[in-house]
């Protein structure tokens, strides 16, 4: 699951990661730019030696292009990063965006409330921390079942 706690559930202070899906390491995105590149090559092959080749060879290296900068693109996506803090009096949410701009919010713990929208949110069962006034969302990056399992997992932690 792309979220842990950090700290054991009997700790005056709870501690939870949260981060998306990191599904494609670097020697994986090594191996698939070469593999697209080797493909793309491999119909040319019988053009070789013709003026023709010359012709598609820029077109081929941009397409080799696009999917980089894409996936190169995607990684940066995934920098996301969220870390909830619980104490024994204060809930304290950190957001980490893309571009390593922070975000955050805090509650007394006590008036702290963990929200399930089924369909009403941006995504299905979308979860939101609410109080002192605010909404915010929380684990917006993970798969449908992961957030039913998150919001399970805070209305626990909240009511401990």
């Amino acid at each position: 699951m792309p979220y842990e706690w950090t700290t054991p559930p009997d700790a005056p202070q709870q501690q939870m990661r949260l981060w998306p899906h990191q599904s494609l390491p670097a020697r994986g995105f090594a191996a698939f730019v070469l593999t697209t590149f080797t493909l793309i090559l491999i119909p040319t092959i019988p053009l070789l030696g013709t003026v023709l080749l010359w012709g598609l060879l820029p077109f081929v290296l941009m397409a080799v292009a696009g999917v980089y900068f894409a996936l190169q693109m995607n990684h940066k996506a995934r920098l996301i990063e969220e870390v909830l803090t619980i104490s024994d009096d204060t809930a304290h949410l950190v957001h980490t965006t893309q571009k390593g701009d922070v975000k955050e919010w805090d509650c007394n713990r006590y008036w702290t409330r963990v929200t399930k929208y089924e369909d009403d949110g941006p995504v299905p069962h979308y979860v939101t921390l609410r109080g002192k006034g605010r909404e915010v969302e929380i684990g917006a990056f993970l798969s449908e079942e992961e957030r039913i399992a998150l919001y399970d997992d805070l209305q626990r932690s909240l009511q401990r």
